[in-house]
Parts: C-alpha cells; sequence; structure tokens
C-alpha cells in the first residue's frame, strides 16, 4: 500500500457516521484513510483533487492508469447502499454515472467523473430543472426492476404496520389526520405497486453534470416499484424558492403535472404514491423523535389531496 498518499477525512462526514452508526461507525471512519489508499492501489488510481463527502460516503476525484478521469466512491455495506452498484449495472450509463469498478466487501466503486460542481440545483429557471429531471426519470424507470432488490410492497406494507404507533406522537390533530389520510392512500395502492427500477431520491444535487451527457443521476437507491414513488423529491427541492413564489399550491401542481406528463403517469396513481412518500418521510421524522410534521410535506400532501379530488 502507498503510505505516502494522505486522505483527509471530512470533520462531518465522522460527525454524522458517529451520529448514526455509533463505535463502528467511527471505527469505519478510523480505518477510511487505508481503505482509501488501497483501492487507489489496486485499482491503479491517482488522486486528482480535493474529495467530496455528503452525510454517508467520501468520493475522491481520481485518475485511472489510462489517464481516464473517475471518482472514486466510499461508504459502508448498508441495506441500502448495496443495491446501488446493482442499479448502475442495469442503467449502464442511460440516464445515470456509469459504475466502472465494483467491490462488493467493501461496498467501495469506481465511478465515472462528473462535475460536482455543477448539480442541476445550479440551473435558477425552475421549470427547465424540473423538465431535466423529468427526462431523466422517464429513461430511468424504463428499465424492469432486477431480482435481488427492496420491493415497494414490503416498504408499502412495513408503513402502514408503523402508522398506529406512530399517530399519537403527532401534537398536532391536523397532522394526525393527515397521516392517516395518507396511510389511506397507501392501502388503496398496495396491491398494485409496480416492477420498474427506481431511484428512490432523484433530487436537483444527486443530478450533475458530465461530458457524456449534459446531466445524469448519481446516488440511488434502487428499489423495484411505482415511478410515483419517485416523485416527491422533485417536488420539494428548494422550498425556499416555492414559498418565496407566493403560490405554493400553483408551483407544486406546476411541477407535479410537468412530472406525470413526462412520465405518462395517472395523475391520481401518481398522488397517492406521492403521498405514500410523504407517510415515509413521517415515520422516519416520528423515529427521529420529531412530534410535528415537516411544513413543506404537509404543503405538497395538501395540494394533492384536492388534485386527486379534484
Amino acid at each position: 500500500m502507498n503510505t505516502s498518499i494522505r486522505i483527509d477525512v471530512p470533520e462531518a462526514l465522522a460527525a454524522s457516521y458517529s451520529k448514526h452508526s455509533g463505535a463502528s461507525g467511527r471505527a469505519w471512519i478510523a480505518a477510511l484513510p487505508d481503505l482509501a489508499a488501497g483501492f487507489l492501489d489496486r485499482w491503479t488510481l491517482r488522486l486528482d483533487g480535493p474529495g467530496r463527502h455528503g452525510m454517508a460516503s467520501l468520493v475522491l476525484p481520481v485518475t485511472r492508469a489510462d489517464g481516464t478521469p473517475a471518482a472514486l466512491k466510499l461508504q459502508t455495506v448498508t441495506d441500502e447502499h448495496a443495491t446501488e452498484p446493482v442499479g448502475l449495472r442495469v442503467w449502464d450509463g442511460d440516464g445515470a454515472v456509469r459504475l466502472l469498478d465494483h467491490d462488493p466487501d467493501t461496498g467501495t466503486m469506481l465511478l465515472e467523473r462528473l462535475d460536482a460542481a455543477r448539480p442541476l440545483s445550479s440551473v435558477p429557471d425552475d421549470d427547465t430543472a424540473v423538465g431535466v429531471l423529468a427526462e431523466l426519470l422517464v429513461r430511468l424507470v424504463a428499465w424492469p426492476a432486477p431480482e435481488g432488490l427492496r420491493h415497494l410492497a414490503d416498504i408499502a406494507a412495513a408503513m402502514l404496520d408503523q402508522v398506529p404507533a406512530a399517530v399519537p406522537v403527532l401534537g398536532d390533530p391536523a397532522d394526525r389526520r393527515l397521516v392517516r389520510t395518507c396511510a389511506s392512500a397507501v392501502a388503496e395502492l398496495v396491491g398494485e405497486p409496480g416492477d420498474r427500477l427506481l431511484h428512490w431520491d432523484l433530487h436537483y444535487d444527486n443530478v450533475l453534470a458530465g461530458e457524456r451527457e449534459p446531466w445524469l443521476a448519481i446516488d440511488p437507491k434502487p428499489l423495484a416499484g411505482d415511478p410515483g414513488f419517485d416523485l416527491l423529491p422533485a417536488l420539494d427541492n428548494r422550498w425556499d424558492e416555492v414559498v418565496a413564489s407566493g403560490d405554493v399550491t400553483r408551483t407544486v401542481l406546476r411541477r407535479f403535472d410537468l412530472l406525470t406528463e413526462a412520465l405518462g403517469l395517472d395523475r391520481r396513481r401518481a398522488a397517492g404514491w406521492t403521498l405514500g412518500r410523504v407517510l415515509q418521510n413521517a415515520l422516519w421524522d416520528v423515529e427521529d423523535g420529531e412530534t410535528a410534521l415537516d411544513p413543506a410535506q404537509v404543503a405538497i400532501a395538501t395540494t394533492l389531496l384536492r388534485h386527486r379530488a379534484g
């Protein structure tokens, strides 16, 4: 191993692992510099600038032996992360970043290099940004989900099981009613969960500019299910701008209509699965100790409930 290579672990990434994974997370962070150096050697890579990180991964810009720019992504092996290379292999660069190599034992991936300094969130015009995201979704969900992925049917059933315990935690009766209403929408659809390959986290910052294509999706959490379950991250992007528009309902519906029209989705069904996504976020918040729903989620759900009724 090339011990002369210094890999700095960002403090925010270390703090995230310590908070969410405790001792095991701290141990992984402690081993991360050696893990990264080992893969630089193993895959004959050269560091090519400072790394970037999210809540769960460190991404290092690298150059391959033949001079090709790439990105080395390091993260723990979890149920969520383990399916990322599965989806990327199916897409094989069709609307998503291309997977160049993968080590299943450590979860380490070598990816096509994109421009991390130019996410889709840097595009100022909202309709343009939503249109780009919609075009990518059309391509991504065109693929049937491969075997071995988590399935929306199981996730939806688990959510419905959690609702009775979660509702009493919410302090506002209106929040409790909204969660029950979202659960009812999911109950109507759970028998037809779909079979498409979903990204599950396609928001503006998970779309980066590239050279091979203008925009490509990154960081999927692949799931088998209905494309309607993939819409919410696009609806609550840049929420401050939605509020600043002065007409939250109009802006949410414009985004929703752009997405559903591009994907050719039944709007009532797509609204129902989006309410399911609101339910999922609500359950996650309760699990994290929250006693009130996020205002953006409430606004989106309320808007779509009126839209479904109309």
